[in-house]
């Protein structure tokens, strides 16, 4: 976690953060950044009970400020232990970061996809963020304040042929953002995204390992290469800082220049 100590001026000391899908990859990036801003954080993990363990025994030894907790956020019940869980370790909610989803490498011509696919997207990537800010807000709202940092995607901004239900589930996400930034705005809560694009994250992997995939992907990409996990992570970071605080409704693009919104 060295890594990151150079680089934060922003001290989340006594702030709680709720970050969902923190195993690996952009999430397991989130969760040292702010323990080592100084937050004390539960996350949420799926399948990856090692890589978990490690994560949450790293995070700050033998002190208890980093916890890992097993979710299924598409599951209410599941999200709803999450924040409990929180609330009874660490007594508040200040941060939510709903990070959690899944990507299909496979192409899935609309004509062929299945309902199954469909739904499996829909409720991990969409009603699994719906899910955890269902639990987390009416905790913000009787502290009269919190930060909500979505993670979606460039593929919510642009769609995505043949992977039209994860830009779906994405697009949804910016939308839930723009609606819920104006309604919890007068609960001093703050909703915002951050959208990234290709970053080298084991989610990418296999398009990694196609030379002809890599290719057309790093050619839609100005900076030419894949972004970093932790890239992804320090702006989340700054988004859930006091150098946000007039920040709500926003999209923050981290994409390589990808994707160029306005």
């Amino acid at each position: 976690m060295a890594q990151f100590q150079k680089q934060l001026p922003i001290n989340l000391a006594d702030r709680v953060a709720v970050i969902t899908g923190g195993s690996r990859g952009i999430g397991r990036a989130t969760v040292k950044a702010f323990a080592e801003a100084g937050a004390k954080v539960v996350f949420s993990y799926l399948r990856s009970a090692r890589a978990a363990r490690e994560l949450a025994r790293g995070g700050d030894p033998g002190r208890g400020r980093v916890v890992a907790e097993r979710a299924d956020v598409s599951r209410m019940a599941d999200a709803r232990r999450l924040i409990d869980a929180a609330l009874q370790r660490f007594g508040r909610v200040d941060i939510l970061v709903a990070n959690a989803g899944i990507w299909n490498v496979r192409p899935a011509p609309i004509e062929k996809m299945t309902e199954r696919q469909w739904d499996e997207m829909l409720a991990i990537n969409l009603k699994g963020v719906y899910s955890v800010i269902h639990h987390a807000a009416p905790v913000m709202i009787r502290q009269k304040a919190g930060r909500i940092i979505v993670v979606s995607s460039t593929a919510g901004q642009r769609g995505e042929a043949f992977h039209t239900h994860y830009a779906a589930s994405k697009g949804g996400l910016i939308s839930l953002v723009k609606g819920l930034s104006t309604e919890l705005a007068p609960h001093n809560i703050l909703v915002n995204c951050v959208a990234p694009g290709w970053v080298d994250t084991d989610m990418c992997t296999p398009v990694k390992q196609n030379p002809r995939e890599y290719r057309q992907a790093l050619s839609t990409i100005p900076l030419r290469r894949f972004g970093r996990p932790e890239e992804i992570a320090l702006p989340i970071l700054f988004l859930a800082s006091e150098m946000a605080s007039y920040m709500t409704g926003e999209i923050v693009n981290v994409n390589g220049g990808n994707v160029l919104c306005g």
